[in-house]
């Protein structure tokens, strides 16, 4: 079974805490999907005899895109590969970009899955986060999605600059009015090279601390929980059976292929595991697609480890506690850490697996480090 993303890189400008590979203006769209014909072509004996289960279109924002560009890429990749007869196509969205006409051509395109960066439904935090959609777009968008696809996930920002407790309440209550069938909630990161990270270090702006980060995302957990989410990842929530299959798939470590400039790919066989990385350049990619990737890298066992335990911890499915002592060169030093951690409320141990509780998840990093490196 595979899984695919493809990284489409169009912004119509970028928003001032993204640190993401794009390009701001769309004349090259076309360009860009004549190159990546080529690349799945030449890629094509990777694809042969395989079935697969999700595609995943990232980006930049792949709402930008005319659907017949993404229509005609799934029908080359169909003559390639065998989909999965539930496969879920998924689609990063901009509310601005979703008019009914595009969602039902998407629709009819076969997109199954619309991820709606929506960040917020309150027009006060949307000035803050330099978005150009409005809170009325917001809702009336989500709502329009949850009625023609299988599936429709809202992403949900904190910690925007000037975000007090109850701007972020009226976030949540809003979105667990709408329902949708998946909730992505991310603290804003303040990434080096972005807009927001200079305007910090002039003091232009300010964001909330820590510890009121840590209480925002403590308030999203209690919220929505109560209304039949699992938070089956750090980050992500979702009612059962609509949790993302891309991601879940690359937390779990399985492989998938990555399309477009700047997207990673993840291989297995019985005597390997590669990881490999295309050129995070549009004029490069253009030039030849054909030989897209810049970077490959075979896992060494350590490495294979180390992936294993920081990605496990990040979901919900239980790190078996035999194995992390046992591939592990701290040895009995690591069930110590275990002990401290469980005393703290970060961790819990059922039927000889690590789960990390909701607290525990604001240190899935940590825990992971200490677990692995002392």
């Amino acid at each position: 079974m595979l899984t695919l993303y493809v990284h489409i890189p169009f912004c119509k400008e970028r928003c001032l805490y993204c640190d993401f590979y794009l390009v701001t203006g769309l004349q090259h769209i076309g360009a860009f999907f004549r190159a990546l014909s080529f690349e799945t072509a030449s890629r094509s004996a990777e694809l042969k005899g395989k079935t697969v289960s999700a595609i995943h279109f990232g980006g930049g924002t792949p709402s930008l895109v005319p659907v017949h560009f993404l229509a005609g890429w799934l029908e080359e990749l169909a003559a390639l590969c065998t989909f999965l007869p539930d496969i879920e196509i998924a689609l990063e969205a901009n509310p601005e970009d979703l008019t009914t006409e595009t969602m039902d051509e998407l629709r009819a395109a076969g997109i199954t899955r619309l991820s709606i960066g929506v960040q917020s439904f309150t027009d006060e935090k949307l000035r803050a986060l330099g978005r150009t959609h409005t809170a009325r777009e917001s809702r009336q968008v989500t709502a329009g999605a949850l009625q023609r696809f299988d599936s429709v996930s809202v992403d949900l920002i904190c910690g925007v600059p000037g975000e007090h407790p109850a701007i972020w309440e009226a976030d949540l209550h809003t979105a667990i009015e709408l329902y949708p069938h998946h909730l992505s909630v991310y603290m804003l990161s303040v990434e080096p090279k972005t807009r927001l990270h200079w305007n910090i270090s002039k003091g232009r702006l300010t964001v909330p601390d820590d510890s009121s980060l840590a209480t925002f995302y403590a308030k999203a957990i209690s919220e929505v929980s109560r209304y039949g989410y699992t938070h089956y990842e750090v980050s992500n929530f979702c009612l059962p059976g609509y949790h993302s299959r891309y991601n879940l798939a690359s937390w779990k470590r399985e492989p998938y292929l990555g399309f477009g400039p700047s997207a990673h790919s993840f291989q297995v066989s019985e005597k390997s595991e590669v990881r490999t990385a295309n050129a995070s350049s549009l004029s490069r990619y253009l030039a030849d697609p054909d030989n897209a990737v810049v970077f490959r890298e075979e896992l060494s066992a350590e490495e294979q480890f180390t992936e294993q335990v920081f990605l496990t911890l990040r979901i919900n499915s239980g790190l078996d506690v035999e194995f992390l002592r046992k591939e592990n060169k701290l040895g009995q030093t690591c069930l110590q850490s275990i002990e401290q951690f469980a005393e703290k409320g970060w961790i819990t141990q059922k039927e000889g697996c690590l789960y990390l509780t909701d607290k525990g998840f604001l240190f899935a990093d940590l825990i992971a480090g200490d677990l692995i490196f002392g």
